[in-house]
């Protein structure tokens, strides 16, 4: 398979910092992510990408050019900064029509993709509302969908989660992963937080202090363990107590229920004391390792695993 984008020997210094270090990797077709800390060369690596950095040293091969070259290569890109980077006093249509037409659609054609495109990120019924008026939810959904207006032939998300709460983040993760399935649209995840990553990538890169840590499938570093694994939107204690009077062993990790044992007798006593605790089920799945569980190190508390 062929990259999208590589890395080849990339380094970003600034002054005396090191932002990226020599690294090299390859971003194939799908959703990869890009996890590490704050500082990790997360945003770095996908300014340079975007040909907005030039690199120290190495290059960036993007869709077969180079990055730090190329400004054809920019209009088949789309970018969701990670900051909030948006005007107040226009409504959203009126924003992805503006860009739509920056990115070289005739104006009728840019008001039709931007309805589209807003439609697409469940904003449809507020097109026309000052996006100063917009929820955390409702800006990150427009900086996503002028990242997409243009029809892109790849997106680079950074912190698309940022200061979302749990149902937010779901929500946004729900939307990146529809957004490739329906567009066929690859996308470069960049987060430091783990569960994001993996419970939408395909592919992982990690980068710690500029350096490449680990790379790979993510099924390759999350395999299926004996147990089952559970989220409920409420009642999580009564719940419990239904799992143990059924003689059931569970635990909590913090994002949701252990459930151990995968054969059909577990399954029959998760589905009983579902319905006598009344706790509303989001998802029930065979559990994986997390992510944090393969990259925490026992010696350093600053590894990768870290970043949550």
């Amino acid at each position: 398979m062929e990259a999208l984008v590589e890395a080849k020997n990339l380094a970003k210094h600034y002054k005396d910092v090191i932002a990226l270090n020599g690294v090299s990797f390859g971003i194939f077709d799908g959703i990869t992510g890009v996890l590490g800390e704050n500082g990790a060369g997360k945003s770095t690596a996908i300014k340079i990408f975007l040909g907005l950095l030039e690199p120290t040293s190495g290059s960036a091969i993007v869709l077969g050019e180079d990055a730090s070259k190329s400004i054809s290569v920019r209009s088949k890109l789309g970018y969701m900064p990670e900051h909030d980077c948006l005007p107040s006093a226009v409504s959203a249509a009126e924003f992805l029509t503006h860009m739509a037409e920056v990115s070289g659609l005739p104006p009728a054609r840019a008001r039709t993709r931007a309805a589209d495109t807003l439609r697409h990120a469940g904003l449809f019924e507020e097109r026309y509302r000052a996006i100063g008026g917009y929820s955390t939810g409702m800006k990150q959904r427009v900086k996503l969908a002028q990242a997409l207006v243009h029809d892109p032939k790849m997106v680079f998300l950074d912190e698309p989660t940022a200061g979302l709460d749990p149902a937010g983040r779901e929500e946004m993760l729900d939307l990146v992963r529809k957004t490739h399935r329906e567009f066929g649209i690859s996308i470069l995840f960049s987060s430091h937080l783990m569960a994001d990553v993996e419970r939408t990538c395909d592919r992982i890169i990690v980068l710690q202090g500029g350096e490449l840590v680990q790379s790979g499938e993510v099924s390759d570093f999350t395999g299926e363990t004996e147990s089952v694994f559970i989220e409920v939107d409420a009642n999580q204690e009564q719940l419990v107590a239904e799992l143990q009077r059924r003689g059931v062993v569970v635990t909590s990790d913090g994002r949701g229920l252990n459930i151990q044992g995968d054969d059909k007798s577990v399954y029959d006593h998760v589905r009983d004391s579902l319905v006598a605790s009344g706790a509303p089920l989001r998802r029930m799945a065979p559990n994986r390792r997390a992510l944090a569980e393969l990259f925490t190190s026992s010696d350093e508390g600053n590894g990768p695993g870290a970043a949550q």
